[in-house]
């Protein structure tokens, strides 16, 4: 099994926590795999190439909150996932 990560800077959290967001909204339910572009510093970019990050969420009831506010919308959805961002953690498989 690969090693997985823990994505700890504030940046890319800030970028993960919106792109957790958006996938919700668009599955309709909570997504528990996510991916992101892949950063380069230098040479070609190919949009293909892309880093998965697995999402976890450490108590039960705030998939269950998260859950309820996705058909309310990206703003309900948005206030949730900020209000409980210290249970939900985004591991790169590295």
């Amino acid at each position: 099994m690969a090693e997985r990560v823990k994505e700890t800077d504030p940046e890319k959290l800030t970028l993960l926590y919106e792109r957790f967001r958006d996938v919700c909204l668009v599955e309709k339910e909570v997504w528990t795999e996510i991916y992101m572009p892949r950063d380069v510093k230098q040479g070609p970019v190919l949009t293909n190439v892309q880093v998965r990050y697995d999402v976890e969420i450490n108590k039960p009831h705030v998939t269950d909150v998260l859950e309820a506010n996705i058909p309310m919308g990206k703003a309900a959805l948005g206030a949730a996932i900020e209000q409980y961002r210290d249970h939900i953690s985004f591991y790169r498989k590295a």
